[in-house]
């Protein structure tokens, strides 16, 4: 997305052939929203083919994708019928006049532009009113830059002022952006990725609609080809931040001769230039499995509160106004970091997801909980059942749990 300046973003100018200049829109009636009913587990670049399109989409159904971005290797409305006959949803090109676009019930709504400046704000959100009013509860989808986008590409002077305007103008039902943290030896741009994720989750909260992020799986520039845990910590940590879609770039790799833009010389997304599964395929089907498993119980959740806890003893005061109180390292293990998503389950009950910061070791502290370990329920990461939480190492005092490395548990509290 960031990188790809020349792939299939969509010019503004389609946007102002289709509509006049005027008042950004105004939230109409509910049936003329989009609602997300499920979470959004989906990807950047669809299959770079036209040949055996039903058993590539299968594949995608396979490792556990629920929405299907951009449309390639067919037409929309190809598109939205091969991801009907597979449980698949999609957003397809938003580009034809609103009277035309396919309908179809496959269908979550239709891709406007890929990081827009806020000059181009106006006449977007007069393009979302025409879809709306078109093609009633379908989204209008605009995906916005990281924070370490320049001010000339931002058209604000600050990130903080790019996105506030993005919600006063265009009022979106996803707030969706892309931010590609540097996970190397030398340099680490974590901080700026959950700095970038803050942002949208108090902005998505204010407006009361879900935020959604892409995360990167594949090798360009300077991102290095990411580890399993490495993508399951930038997943789950955008999770404990409220997201309630995370987005695989890339699914299938942008090549030269492939209608890509020559950015990706490695290759290495979840399948090659030429449509052979790397290593990342299984891995995201594994971590996708567990993300569509916790799903029902996730979009059941509103975010309260993000902090970190360290098993440090200088940093291991309580945390006495969140569900999770402490965690404590045992015995000699070195201590450990984590973060720490809070939330309201629509019932009423607080939830935790806890992330192990680190994507190189493996966590096992004891974790002191705002309830009695009695009480606590996990959501099991293979069905989604709400199972009592279980002592990882019973002959120890307390409550231990274990984290793999990049990885993450989620709690109900009474």
């Amino acid at each position: 997305m960031f990188f790809l300046a020349q792939r299939t973003r969509l010019a503004v100018a389609v946007f102002l052939a289709f509509t006049a200049p005027g008042i950004p829109p105004s939230h109409a009636a509910d049936s003329a929203r989009f609602v997300q009913d499920r979470i959004a587990i989906g990807l950047w670049v669809p299959p770079q083919t036209s040949e055996n399109l039903e058993q590539r989409y299968q594949e995608i159904a396979d490792a556990h994708f629920t929405v299907v971005i951009g449309t390639a290797g067919t037409n929309a409305a190809g598109q939205l019928a091969l991801c009907h006959k597979v449980g698949l949803k999609a957003l397809v090109d938003g580009s034809p006049a609103p009277a035309a676009l396919p309908e179809s019930p496959a269908c979550w709504g239709y891709l406007l532009t890929d990081e827009p400046s806020a000059s181009a704000f106006p006449a977007l959100a007069e393009r979302a009113r025409a879809i709306r009013q078109a093609r009633p509860g379908r989204l209008a989808y605009v995906n916005l830059y990281p924070n370490y986008a320049s001010t000339a590409q931002l058209g604000t002077p600050t990130y903080e002022e790019h996105v506030s305007q993005f919600m006063r103008v265009f009022q979106p039902d996803v707030l969706s952006m892309d931010h590609y943290p540097l996970m190397r030896p030398d340099r680490d741009s974590r901080d700026a990725y959950c700095d970038n994720l803050e942002v949208f989750r108090r902005h998505a909260l204010e407006a009361k609609v879900p935020f959604w992020n892409y995360f990167y799986s594949m090798p360009f520039n300077d991102r290095l080809d990411p580890t399993e845990a490495q993508i399951r910590w930038q997943i789950f940590t955008s999770l404990a931040y409220g997201a309630k879609g995370v987005l695989y770039f890339c699914y299938w790799t942008p090549g030269k001769g492939n209608g890509g833009t020559g950015e990706f010389p490695k290759g290495g997304a979840l399948l090659t230039a030429e449509g052979l599964k790397t290593r990342h395929y299984d891995e995201a089907r594994r971590i996708n499995a567990e993300i569509k498993a916790l799903g029902p119980t996730l979009m059941n959740l509103t975010s309260t509160a993000i902090f970190r806890l360290n098993t440090a003893p200088t940093e291991g005061e309580p945390q006495v106004d969140h569900p999770v109180r402490r965690v404590t390292r045992v015995g000699a293990d070195p201590h450990s970091e984590f973060i720490v998503g809070c939330f309201r389950h629509a019932d009423g009950r607080r939830a935790a997801l806890i992330v192990n910061h680190s994507y190189a070791h493996t966590a096992w502290p004891t974790v002191e909980f705002a309830s009695p370990a009695t009480a606590v329920k996990e959501v099991d990461k293979h069905t989604g059942r709400e199972v009592a939480a279980i002592d990882d190492s019973p002959e120890l005092p307390g409550l231990q749990l274990s984290f793999g490395p990049g990885d993450a548990r989620l709690f109900l509290l009474p």
